[in-house]
């Protein structure tokens, strides 16, 4: 058996398509894993026989970051072609497939160019649903303008032409369901791969010293936070500015009350890379933060489960442009037992984080920044609130990815 696994993103940043791809290989089928050049691939891919990866090399207007409304979209439409272009061109290549499994978003050209190019008489075609393309769009466009809805009816159609649908969230299925007239859509939550788990507590410290040492950090007590990110547009790094303000201030203020008494330092690693970045950190480096140092760094695929799980706290700042996803960085936190300290965005954020159970929710900067001041007021001396959490947290490293695909998606996949 054959599948094509279609991804339009980097590869490197694509877990969830990644995690595909290695799964069905692990099941005996010869894989053609699509998507675009950028960050290295883990050795667990590219050590894979039955993977075969086919990466696209793509160049995106310089300009397409300033523009807005319709100029934007024209910008988008001509990035969308050429590329269109270049991906009909590989997929064309390949060898007959079996099964294809796309991702969405993004859903132009993706779905369309992967459906003409391979379907035929036998192939099952599946769309694998992380959020909704035109809902992205609407965060620049507008929920009015005529390329979101254009984007809408494009997406609605296709899932409707799907042999069969796989998404991330309870709330997103019941929306394919009653919104876009999906017969059934079956869930399959991000969790964390095999590679994501605990750390002990001594092994933990011994990796954190190395780490703060190339980081550049000089410090004896560090509450440490991994903060992983695409740096996106739903991403919202306004929280984490609004936060350290306040919490710079408050901790002013404890100590001033509390003499001889000193804060932890806090340390915040940012995970990734992307445009947004140097912007974030040229504004950071303009606040007058004394205890909390932060650091933007690229991992390597293979050192990034054991940095988040040397952390004492993840961060998540995505704030869903649909409401209805759940992003993978919270099933690596998990597998890792590290508790979570998200952005609220609504109902199926609550699927997998409990507040006050696995994680805290918060809705703003001084919000955030009340939440951090007290889990790390008494740290690390006494560690209670935080070891409540990490339990919580440690009860959803299982089941692993894989132990969930084998339940959820391969009965839809391999029939």
């Amino acid at each position: 058996m054959r599948a094509a696994v279609v991804c339009l993103g980097d590869l490197g940043r694509s877990a969830r398509m990644r995690y595909h791809a290695h799964a069905l290989a692990a099941n005996g089928v010869e894989v053609d894993l699509v998507g675009l050049e950028g960050t290295p691939l883990p050795r667990a891919i590219t050590d894979e026989p039955r993977i075969n990866v086919h990466r696209l090399a793509t160049r995106r207007l310089k300009i397409r970051g300033e523009l807005t409304g319709s100029t934007y979209a024209a910008a988008g439409l001509f990035d969308a072609l050429r590329t269109s272009f270049k991906l009909w061109r590989i997929l064309r290549t390949l060898p007959r497939p079996d099964l294809v499994v796309v991702q969405n978003p993004p859903a132009f050209p993706t779905l369309a160019v992967s459906w003409f190019a391979l379907r035929g008489r036998g192939v099952r075609f599946v769309i694998d649903w992380h959020n909704l393309g035109y809902t992205l769009l609407q965060l620049r466009l507008g929920q009015w303008h005529p390329a979101v809805r254009l984007a809408r009816w494009f997406e609605r159609r296709d899932a409707r032409r799907a042999d069969a649908n796989l998404c991330v969230s309870r709330g997103l299925a019941a929306f394919l369901e009653s919104r876009f007239g999906v017969k059934q859509a079956r869930v399959l939550y991000d969790r964390p791969a095999s590679a994501f788990t605990p750390i002990e507590r001594g092994d933990r410290e011994r990796f954190r010293q190395a780490l703060f040492a190339r980081l550049g950090i000089r410090a004896n007590t560090v509450g440490f936070i991994v903060c992983p990110t695409s740096w996106t547009e739903d991403e919202d790094f306004d929280v984490v500015i609004e936060a350290v303000m306040r919490l710079e201030e408050r901790i002013r203020g404890w100590e001033a009350g509390n003499t001889g008494r000193r804060f932890p330092e806090l340390v915040i690693l940012v995970t990734g890379d992307g445009a947004r970045r140097a912007e974030f950190e040229r504004r950071f480096a303009g606040l007058p933060a004394r205890r909390i140092q932060l650091r933007a760094r690229f991992l390597e695929p293979d050192d990034y489960p054991r940095v988040v799980g040397s952390a004492d706290l993840g961060l998540c700042l995505h704030r869903s442009s649909s409401g209805l996803d759940i992003p993978m960085k919270i099933a690596d936190l998990f597998g890792a037992g590290v508790p979570v300290c998200a952005l609220d965005y609504g109902a199926c954020l609550a699927e997998r984080v409990r507040h006050g159970d696995n994680g805290l929710l918060f809705s703003n900067g001084p919000q955030l920044a009340d939440v951090l001041f007290d889990l790390f007021e008494t740290f690390p001396a006494d560690q209670k609130a935080l070891d409540r959490l990490r339990t919580g947290a440690r009860k959803l490293a299982r089941p692993t990815w894989e132990e969930g695909w084998a339940r959820e998606a391969k009965p839809v996949l391999l029939p």
